[in-house]
């Protein structure tokens, strides 16, 4: 069994997000009875009850141990420590939406009221935050993946975003996708030298459509990073489409 120390260990408060407190706030401290702070407890106990599980008891509800055929009613105290806890763990791992955080509660069997108490908490904190996520989201797709905005819009949605926040999110990018679609156009076009030039042409609008480039933004950026590229010297001419 862990002694005190390492059960606080388990658990230290980390900021989750930029948008909550400043960084020398107390606020970014959270209370004892702060989820983040209980979730070192909560994961005492859930090892101590799997323990006595393993031997055929289980913990009673007055804190005797009882038969394994007894099913004593849960304490919804700790049936939402136990919940707590394993959305702290998600927290850890990576950034979560609210709708996800709402999933990672509903699998711990809190009902509704308890999970909006406890969304409304963990959002007060800065711990999870939609307009957040979906900025660093937004960042993220453009800078590292070359993502245009619809490929933007779908990832945020599948993340459970809020049309509305994803819109505002797509509103602070500038409107240049047309670079953007070229840029990685021209990325990916040396590649592709030794295919035939309109080979190259459909496996690089492919490429453009799977980061949110369609229509004549990505048949614009294909064909000026193919001809760049030199892909097109065979005699191939492209085409402007209507």
């Amino acid at each position: 069994m862990q002694d005190r120390g390492e059960e606080e260990h388990l658990a230290p408060v980390i900021p989750l997000f930029g948008s909550g407190a400043d960084a020398g706030s107390q606020e970014r401290r959270p209370s004892a009875h702060h989820p983040a702070a209980r979730a070192a407890e909560a994961l005492a106990h859930a090892e101590r009850t799997a323990a006595l599980r393993a031997v055929g008891h289980r913990p009673a509800a007055s804190g005797g141990d009882v038969g394994p055929d007894d099913e004593p009613t849960p304490d919804p105290d700790e049936v939402r420590e136990r919940a707590e806890a394993a959305l702290v763990r998600k927290l850890r791992a990576k950034a979560l939406s609210l709708s996800e955080a709402r999933s990672v509660l509903r699998e711990h069997d809190l009902d509704r009221d308890a999970i909006e108490d406890v969304i409304d908490d963990f959002s007060a904190r800065g711990y999870i935050d939609d307009r957040t996520l979906a900025s660093l989201l937004v960042t993220s797709g453009v800078e590292r993946k070359g993502q245009g905005r619809i490929a933007l819009a779908r990832s945020l949605s599948q993340r459970g975003i809020p049309r509305e926040i994803i819109d505002e999110a797509l509103e602070e990018l500038p409107d240049d996708d047309a670079e953007r679609a070229l840029e990685y156009a021209r990325s990916k076009a040396p590649g592709m030298s030794r295919l035939e030039p309109d080979t190259a042409l459909r496996r690089l609008l492919g490429q453009l459509a799977r980061r949110g480039y369609g229509g004549s933004v990505a048949m614009n950026a294909a064909r000026t990073a193919l001809r760049e590229a030199g892909t097109g010297r065979t005699g191939v001419r492209f085409v402007e489409s209507d």
